[in-house]
């Protein structure tokens, strides 16, 4: 006779609509509980009731599937728990990654954990749970029911909002003051869009970066990835919908992201854009019609016309500080600085001034767009074409 208690945790309707009828049900709660291992389901595909074993407490038999550092904090935290055995929570763990140069993958081999190389996942052994750390690809509908307590994910947002592989990039670059982690159960076929079983709000602080918060994160999802297996089924009993409000969406980041539009750009979004990507992808702009990367970025810089009346309104504008030996550039409202840039080569700000800025060299210069940095776009058209854009400055210092 098979342990089946958990069955009040799971919706009378999905049992339903997976043709297990209404008697099967009620003969399978009223089995003994001498047994704490198995239950049965209905295969979608099938007309019969196939047997997985499962079991109704814990500890758990975990199926990890994992890439990054993110991910990381997470799988270390469960192979230690693993290894506890007065605490009971994990039983044996496994671990699914995706290219041998993940952290996931390296972690995994290096402690002899049992590997599954994706897409290849060999369901043979039987798994409570799975659970799901910045993996970046849909797990299929039928690895999913093969585990019978689901798969979680710890998700670094308040879902809703930031469903999506990059929302610590979004919170950062689009200065949210208060984020947090969600457990939730996924779902086949789109991300982020499961029931919610925790979540714990985090005040972002200020100036952080995007690897600073994500790397507070990972710790704080670890701790209630954790909380949640310990009260697993009264978690699922608990589970609630994500609300249909306030849902945004966090694509991944990309180069095209990191292009300043001095036009439009403010002094405080180039310094969100900064910390949410500077450290992955160097913020860029168009140099005598050249790309060049703008390094050390040292923030908003106050500039007093009345001190130096000499200085250019117009976006894009150029001027080095000596003082502070930094390349200070005009943007939408106002002044931010940089300590070097790369041009062919990495470039001080005072390398870059005598190279290309002294007067000397700007006298030999024809162009009239020497001391700008100029704005690219890069827009999309109908049917896939891009149109790249170069908006140009005429106006000079």
């Amino acid at each position: 006779m098979w342990n089946l208690n958990y069955l009040q945790f799971i919706d009378l309707g999905r049992l339903l609509s997976q043709r297990l009828c209404s008697n099967c049900i009620a003969r399978l709660r009223q089995c003994d509980g001498s047994h704490r291992r198995g239950l049965f389901l209905l295969s979608r595909n099938t007309s019969f009731v196939t047997q997985i074993q499962s079991a109704s407490k814990s500890p758990w038999r975990v199926l990890f599937f994992g890439s990054d550092d993110f991910a990381l904090e997470s799988l270390k935290r469960l192979h230690v728990s693993r290894d506890d055995t007065k605490a009971g929570v994990i039983g044996s763990l496994e671990v699914v990654t995706l290219s041998r140069d993940a952290p996931v993958r390296k972690y995994a081999e290096q402690h002899r954990l049992p590997l599954h190389h994706w897409p290849d996942v060999d369901l043979s052994a039987q798994f409570d749970v799975g659970v799901v750390v910045s993996f970046g690809c849909l797990i299929k509908e039928n690895i999913i029911n093969k585990m019978p307590y689901g798969i979680l994910n710890v998700h670094p947002s308040l879902l809703p909002r930031w469903r999506g592989p990059a929302p610590i990039f979004h919170t950062i670059l689009h200065g949210d003051s208060v984020t947090g982690v969600t457990i939730m159960q996924i779902r086949p076929k789109r991300f982020d869009v499961g029931p919610i079983l925790q979540q714990e709000l985090y005040e972002v602080p200020k100036n952080c970066t995007a690897d600073e918060l994500g790397a507070t994160l990972a710790v704080v999802g670890s701790k209630m990835l954790m909380d949640t297996l310990k009260h697993l089924p009264e978690r699922i009993a608990s589970r609630k919908e994500q609300p249909k409000e306030g849902a945004s969406f966090a694509p991944k980041i990309s180069s095209r992201m990191a292009w300043i539009i001095w036009e439009e750009h403010s002094c405080d979004y180039i310094d969100r854009l900064f910390r949410a990507i500077g450290s992955r992808i160097p913020l860029k702009t168009m140099w005598m019609d050249n790309p060049i990367k703008l390094l050390d970025f040292v923030g908003k810089c106050n500039v007093s016309f009345t001190a130096a009346p000499y200085l250019s309104s117009v976006p894009g504008s150029v001027h080095y500080q000596k003082e502070s030996n930094t390349l200070l550039v005009r943007c939408k409202d106002g002044w931010v600085g940089f300590k070097a840039v790369n041009f062919k080569k990495r470039l001080s700000a005072s390398d870059f001034f005598n190279g290309y800025l002294h007067q000397s060299v700007l006298k030999k210069s024809p162009s009239t767009n020497s001391c700008l940095f100029q704005s690219y776009k890069e827009t999309h058209l109908p049917g896939g074409h891009n149109n790249n854009m170069l908006l140009r400055n005429n106006t000079s210092l």
